[in-house]
């Protein structure tokens, strides 16, 4: 499916074809993003909102193009709900940080998982720490399935906010966010959602979904690194204080105080990376084209197909078998370790991801040290998974 916009595929690797499977660490991009982010600097390169020449104002309104279609992307409820970031993880130090030192006092405590990503454990821990507060994290069962139910039991009056993966990216479990949104609601605590492995493979409705805060990086979605959205309620982001000081975020600065700029630019200190924000933009665009339902049905395809396959290989682990989840194979093959398996998959071709994924507390609730991730996208295709399984016979043959 439209792996000829992808120009970085059209190459060899060990003088074989090249196979990219390492999408949920981040995707190849096309040349409609490529293109405009190219056209942006050639053509109207310039600092945004402050300027009243022309380029400027050009540059302004691509920005806020970009703006408003991450908003309808979403389905978010205003255009200044939706903050650019530099990705996921700045995301989520950002609403940890503000809505930390809003809301978070010594006993209070923060609901986790352990499935998260470590961008989503970290920055939890650390404003726990400086604000006496702690972390509780809700468990998962063998299969990598999240036990909702134990939520309730978890939740005091001490709870302040619940922070949780639409996806693992180490399970590729799809977790029942909208089930834990509403138990959170139920006690008046708002949810963040991490939607860094989501937001490419399923369609995301924040108002349906009734999250308070959903983040995610450009760079996981066919768009640029250095991008990446965060999504917040209204309500809560009046509430909480900047998490960086500078220009565009204010509205007045003497020596003796500052106010604050209104949303979203409260947020946004300093130059914001525009021509990553329409190359986001035109990503959006692409994904939307070929439809977000046409591109799960494919890479549901493949996963079934890629299942079937190293089934019949046979001497394989999966690590992550819950019966809801996305374009994600994570295994190891008994007796090998993942990277020397991963070095050999390599030299055939193959690029798959090796290690604990930024995702510790998964490999010791299965005590191992990590695992081989094969990751599908749009453009991935069956013979790839058959050019895997080649590699893994080889992997079998050179280790007996």
């Amino acid at each position: 499916m439209n792996r000829k916009d992808f120009i970085i595929l059209d190459q060899k690797i060990y003088d074989r074809p090249l196979v990219y499977f390492d999408n949920a660490a981040t995707t190849q991009k096309p040349e409609i993003v490529i293109n405009a982010m190219s056209d942006y600097y050639r053509t109207i390169n310039s600092n945004i909102h402050r300027g009243v020449h022309y380029l400027s104002q050009r540059a302004t309104d691509q920005f806020e193009i970009a703006r408003q279609r991450v908003r309808a992307f979403i389905n978010a409820a205003n255009n200044h709900e939706i903050i650019f970031t530099r990705g996921t993880t700045e995301a989520i130090n950002l609403v940890a940080s503000s809505f930390g030192k809003a809301f978070l006092c010594a006993g209070d405590e923060v609901i986790i998982t352990e499935m998260e990503h470590h961008a989503n454990i970290v920055p939890w821990q650390m404003i726990c720490e400086e604000r006496g507060a702690k972390v509780k994290a809700l468990s998962f069962d063998s299969r990598g399935v999240l036990e909702a139910e134990k939520l309730e039991s978890l939740i005091t009056e001490k709870t302040k906010i619940v922070s949780i993966a639409h996806i693992s990216n180490a399970l590729g479990t799809i977790n029942p966010i909208k089930q834990i949104i509403e138990i959170a609601h139920r006690h008046d605590i708002p949810v963040m959602v991490d939607g860094a492995q989501a937001i490419s493979h399923a369609k995301v409705d924040v108002q349906e979904l009734d999250c308070d805060f959903y983040c995610f990086s450009g760079h996981k979605m066919y768009g640029p690194m250095g991008i990446g959205v965060l999504y917040g309620k209204e309500k809560w982001l009046d509430k909480m204080p900047p998490y960086q000081g500078g220009g565009e975020m204010i509205k007045k600065v003497t020596i003796e105080k500052t106010t604050y700029a209104d949303l979203p630019f409260k947020f946004e200190a300093g130059t914001p990376a525009v021509g990553d924000a329409i190359g986001l933009e035109k990503a959006i665009e692409y994904m939307e084209n070929i439809g977000i339902e046409k591109i799960a049905n494919h890479e549901e395809e493949l996963l079934q197909y890629g299942v079937a396959k190293m089934q019949e290989l046979g001497g394989i682990d999966f690590v992550g078998t819950a019966p809801d989840k996305t374009a994600i194979i994570s295994f190891n093959f008994k007796g090998i370790h993942p990277y020397d398996a991963g070095v050999i998959i390599d030299r055939m071709g193959v690029a798959v991801r090796t290690g604990h994924h930024c995702a510790q507390p998964v490999m010791d609730h299965f005590g191992i040290p990590g695992t081989i991730r094969a990751s599908f996208a749009l453009y991935n295709e069956k013979w790839e998974i058959d050019m895997l399984i080649e590699a893994l016979k080889k992997v079998k043959m050179m280790f007996g």
